[in-house]
């Protein structure tokens, strides 16, 4: 595993031992970011179920301003902080070790341009965390969510949420990306007329 392209380019990356984590695979990893490369630059990205941190590295390296880091798993933030230390993105980076869902719940607003959620397949956590950001102020008028998903995994929770009371955050959906055995879903998020 390593850093594809930019500052930090060919770097290599640590990742977790066993099946704690999942690693996105860098061919998966170099589509992703062929797709959002405009939206990079300057942006903040939020890493949730961070891993090994490969992702929200990975945007640094492209010229990303800021990347968060939210992990819950003790072994995984080490790997994090490790990475992000031989990469030399501290001063760019926030690593944090909390349950995303807490995470999200207790931010007052979004101020995030770049969200990437890559939970464990089929664990029905999708739909929690973007129900909270659905119910969230947001900073930014908009902001791209890109979710990794297996490919059997149902979107249809998005449809539902644009519906949700009090919703503060509309969902569009851009694009799905299939792999051999999982997929990327990029979001486009606008924030509400009344925010």
């Amino acid at each position: 595993m390593r850093i594809i392209a930019g500052s930090r380019r060919s770097l290599p990356l640590k990742s977790l031992e066993g099946d704690i984590t999942r690693p996105t695979l860098d061919r998966y990893k170099e589509t992703l970011f062929n797709i959002i490369q405009a939206d990079v630059p300057d942006s903040t990205f939020l890493d949730l179920f961070a891993g090994s941190g490969s992702v929200g590295l990975e945007a640094l390296s492209r010229g990303a301003r800021q990347a968060v880091f939210v992990d819950n798993n003790k072994r995984a933030v080490s790997v994090i902080q490790d990475n992000v230390a031989f990469t030399k993105f501290e001063s760019q980076s926030r690593v944090i070790r909390m349950d995303a869902l807490s995470y999200l719940g207790g931010l007052p607003t979004l101020d995030f341009d770049i969200i990437y959620i890559d939970p464990p397949y089929s664990s029905g956590l999708y739909a929690d965390v973007m129900r909270l950001i659905a119910g969230k102020p947001m900073t930014p008028p908009e902001c791209r969510i890109i979710l990794e998903m297996a490919l059997e995994d149902s979107i249809d929770f998005i449809t539902d949420l644009n519906a949700m009371p009090g919703g503060r955050v509309h969902f569009e959906l851009d694009k799905i990306k299939n792999y051999k055995t999982n997929k990327h879903v990029f979001i486009h998020a606008v924030r509400g007329n009344d925010e």
